[in-house]
Formats: C-alpha cells, sequence, structure tokens
C-alpha cells in the first residue's frame, strides 16, 4: 500500500513541484504490515506522483518521476 502521508489527516510528505533533497521522506510503503518511509535517492523537483494514495503498489513500480537538480 502507497500513502503520501504518516497519517490520514497529516499533510502529504510531498507534492508536485516540491523540491527534495538526498534522504528525504517522499513516502510509505507498507509490506506485510511494516511501514517502510521511502526516501530521495537524489536531490531534484518532483515532477509527477505515479502512485495513488491508499492503493495497492508492486516491487519495481515506479513511484515518483524526479527532476534531478544539477550540482
Amino acid at each position: 500500500m502507497f500513502y503520501r502521508s504518516p497519517a490520514p489527516n497529516a499533510p502529504s510528505f510531498v507534492k508536485e513541484g516540491d523540491k527534495v533533497a538526498f534522504g528525504d521522506v517522499l513516502c510509505i510503503v507498507e509490506a506485510m504490515k511494516v511501514m517502510n518511509e521511502i526516501r530521495s535517492d537524489r536531490p531534484g523537483v518532483i515532477h509527477k506522483i505515479l502512485a495513488e494514495n491508499g492503493k495497492p503498489v508492486s516491487a519495481g513500480q515506479e513511484l515518483f518521476l524526479i527532476d534531478s537538480l544539477s550540482a
């Protein structure tokens, strides 16, 4: 399951257009009752969120499109 926020009434970790740094939390993925924070693997800008909040996702599925920032 893909979750955009840490709790149902909490704001989303990120939204399209947000700048993110390496290691920023982007979302939570629940697998086998374990909540896993998914972190950015690079700095950039969230171009598009590909997964739908509260819906199942599969291993290897792309969740975000991130435009990299040049160093």
